[in-house]
């Protein structure tokens, strides 16, 4: 088999081979196992017909577009057409196709994989003459804009001057120097890099490693960048920073979202460090995005690795992988040799904290439009309080308050998420290797508004789960979006491993991300309120309670050994600890008890 990772020299810093990733290629219906893992009991549900929207997220799909077509090949523009609604998509100057793409070479019997590829449609429009630059960012101005003409002349970059006014450095020159390497080899005068960039846009039709422009998602306008691993193993050189750049940019000033569909090996190698610090670039646009309170998403095809994970993929706020992609920093030739296969799926970073969801192909279209509807809403009205799901009665004791809320009958966390919204889609993992089941956070939909919430489900919660809820407030409060917590958990948990987690700090980065909210705050006490764990997650001045709950600074039983009482006083100590909830509305401590459903 041709080794297109030595010839064309490809796969990027991050190791990653050019043909050993084809099967999955371009990340739609890779290799991995069918089906993948869902975030929620509805967030796989439709969202309802909205009449403000034109069409519903979930059924604006298009059958004979579905991304659950057999593995195969696929170019930037395929993906695009797969997930975009249909017509949809501008590209940017620059990214229009430059010539019609060869027909896409079949994986052969060595590579992972076997299914038929799909060959890249041909362009549907006249080909451009290709641009000797690639657009900078004053010249996304316009609204909807067209394909910049090429210009007649271009001044090179220099390290003392940095970009002259508009003008970005040909590919044939030589970045250092200013002269015109024949044949062009880049600034490292690289040899057969020229020759290689010259195979991949003829394979690809293609002139850089990205694509960029703006589309809709179910009716939500995005700016998204879409990887041609075809091209040098969708590696990121200058240029591809210079797109990047320019995509993020336009972004920020139509106040759109930024969807990344990622299919990389990593830095390009034959342009050296000046390729490697293009992460240094994207990590900054991506920082002023942040910044400007615009959501950005990720979708992790197959491969990616190298600096385009660490960039593009987890430094996006909701990350999405589809089943059996390669993830992670170090691609496949760069590993230790006795390393977990396993650490490097999308699966083994959705087990670890640091992937939201491993999303089937054929439901990737619509739960992208789902996020996006839901990070796009901003509202800056607080989360109405939930009604209560279980019994309307007060307690006569504090201990009879006790024993009712631990009563496993009793609603938890998930009855009152289901009643709340209309439909939702969660986050999941601290980003720090920890994942907390007991902690359920992420973004629903409620009568045409999104509220993010964070809900302890009655378990001792983990460090893990502390850190996911501090940075779900966090990227809502970011985006304008209120926010609604439910509190119910016995305290945090207090075990060897999670004192060695980080119990301490993890709680304590959650009452700074309470506290630091300019967003709308609103909780409710629906179960055990158990001490500094419970508190933790409870809004300052804005809680509420159900009927069926008690918080209390200690269980009673705890206070009880410490009070050096035998367990028959612990119905005593429980009612001394005035821990019922009409004893917390006496104290001044919780703003009412809500009425049962």
């Amino acid at each position: 088999m041709r080794n297109h990772t030595n010839e064309d020299g490809m796969g990027g810093a991050g190791g990653m081979d050019h043909a050993e990733s084809m099967s999955g290629a371009e990340g739609m219906g890779g290799g991995g196992p069918a089906g993948g893992a869902s975030a929620g009991p509805k967030s796989a549900d439709a969202p309802p017909a909205d009449p403000s929207k034109s069409a519903d997220p979930s059924k604006s799909a298009d059958p004979s577009k579905s991304a659950g077509a057999p593995a195969a090949w696929l170019s930037a523009r395929e993906v695009l057409a797969r997930l975009t609604d249909e017509g949809t998509f501008r590209p940017f100057p620059g990214s229009e196709p430059a010539v019609p793409a060869a027909p896409a070479a079949a994986p052969t019997g060595t590579e992972r994989g076997s299914a038929t590829p799909v060959s890249p449609s041909a362009p549907s429009r006249p080909a451009h003459g290709p641009p000797e630059r690639e657009p900078t960012s004053r010249e996304h101005s316009a609204q909807d804009p067209a394909p910049a003409q090429a210009p007649t002349s271009v001044q090179p970059l220099t390290p003392e001057t940095g970009p002259i006014s508009g003008t970005e450095p040909t590919p044939d020159q030589d970045v250092m120097s200013g002269r015109q390497p024949t044949p062009d080899d880049g600034p490292l005068r690289w040899d057969g890099y020229g020759a290689a960039r010259t195979r991949a846009t003829e394979t690809t039709g293609e002139r850089e490693s990205v694509v960029c422009g703006t589309a809709d998602f179910g009716g939500t306008r995005a700016v998204v960048i879409s990887f041609e691993f075809r091209y040098l193993g969708g590696s990121l050189g200058r240029h591809t920073g210079d797109r990047l750049e320019a995509a993020y940019t336009r972004a920020r000033e139509l106040r759109l979202p930024v969807v990344s569909l990622i299919a990389t090996g990593g830095s390009r190698m034959q342009e050296g460090m000046l390729a490697l610090t293009q992460l240094q670039r994207i990590a900054g646009q991506s920082a002023l995005n942040r910044a400007a309170g615009l959501p950005q998403v990720a979708v992790l095809r197959d491969p990616t690795t190298g600096g385009g994970w660490a960039t593009l993929g987890a430094g996006a706020d909701v990350v999405l992988a589809l089943p059996g992609a390669q993830v992670g920093f170090a691609g496949s030739r760069v590993r230790p040799a006795d390393a977990d296969p396993s650490a490097y799926t999308a699966e083994g970073q959705l087990a670890t904290g640091h992937v939201d969801a491993v999303v089937p192909p054929e439901g990737l279209r619509a739960t992208l439009a789902r996020w996006l509807r839901l990070l796009a809403t901003t509202d800056e009205e607080a989360a109405p309080v939930p009604t209560a799901q279980g019994t309307g009665d007060l307690p006569e004791s504090g201990w009879s308050a006790v024993r009712r809320t631990r009563a496993p009958t009793r609603p938890r966390a998930d009855a009152y998420l289901d009643t709340y919204f209309d439909w939702r889609e969660e986050i999941s993992g601290d980003r720090c290797g920890g994942v907390d089941d007991g902690m359920r956070c992420g973004f629903g939909h409620r009568a045409g508004r999104t509220v993010a919430y964070a809900a302890q489900c009655g378990t001792a919660t983990r460090p893990a789960g502390f850190r996911t809820a501090a940075r779900l407030v966090r990227l809502a409060d970011r985006l304008g979006i209120p926010v609604l917590t439910l509190v119910d958990t016995p305290g945090a948990a207090n075990d060897a491993a999670a004192e060695q987690s980080g119990a301490g700090a993890a709680i304590a980065d959650l009452f700074t991300a309470m506290a630091d909210a300019r967003t709308p705050l609103t909780s409710l006490l629906i179960g055990e309120g158990g001490s500094g764990g419970a508190l933790a997650l409870a809004a300052p001045g804005r809680l509420w309670a159900t009927p069926d709950s008690y918080f209390s600074v200690i269980a009673p039983e705890l206070a009880t050994a410490i009070l050096k009482r035998t367990p028959a006083d612990v119905p005593r100590t429980a009612d001394q600890l005035h821990l019922r909830p009409q004893d917390l509305m006496a104290l001044g401590l919780i703003r009412g008890i809500v009425p049962a459903n």
